[in-house]
């Protein structure tokens, strides 16, 4: 899988980049944000973080900035019918603080303001997220990205654990390795 890409940006588009690693040009999409963001122009280096889909019919490579949009990006995309293209949708419309106060306050006409979402859409997506806007605005002060624990919340995330049960399970456990840290979560979780 591809985690990354650093290399020189040989077209930009507003939703479309080229990068060009070692050789190899890559077709990466980004949201609106992103690339507003991205201050680098054609021939310039990049580094983008990676989300890689792999698909019967394609495989498709969406770029990020920062670790936040592309977390919100996996877990959009883990919703029944949030493809890549409506994640994509919504993180060009709105920056991951501003759709976690979206989130909070339960705001369909918001969600319905993203491009291919409808009522009925907005309100199952809206449901299926909540609680995780906790995790935009406290969990990126307080858990490192390179951290031991910040390790154990992807693992117990990738088994498929929400984010509520996560916070619960992850409260108080120190240790220095994260084989020991996931299993006392496990552990903890079981009594909960």
């Amino acid at each position: 899988m591809i985690i990354g890409l650093e290399g020189e940006i040989v077209f930009k588009e507003p939703t479309r980049l080229g990068i060009k690693c070692a050789g190899v040009v890559y077709e990466v999409f980004v949201s609106l944000q992103t690339s507003q963001n991205l201050s680098q122009k054609v021939g310039e280096n990049a580094n983008l973080l990676i989300t890689h889909i792999i698909r019967e019919d394609a495989w498709q490579l969406f770029g990020f900035l920062d670790n936040i949009e592309r977390q919100l990006f996996v877990r959009l995309i883990k919703i029944n019918g949030v493809g890549p293209k409506v994640a994509m949708a919504i993180l060009s419309t709105y920056s991951p603080q501003t759709f976690a106060q979206v989130i909070e306050n339960n705001d369909i006409k918001s969600m319905q303001r993203v491009p291919g979402i409808g009522p009925k859409s907005a309100g199952r997506i809206l449901v299926e997220i909540s609680g995780w806007s906790l995790e935009l605005t406290q969990d990126s002060k307080t858990v490192k990205e390179d951290s031991n624990l910040h390790q154990v919340v992807l693992a117990l995330e990738s088994l498929g654990y929400k984010n509520d049960v996560i916070q619960k399970a992850i409260k108080g456990i120190e240790s220095d390795e994260v084989g020991a840290m996931v299993r006392a979560a496990l552990k903890k979780i079981q009594t909960l």
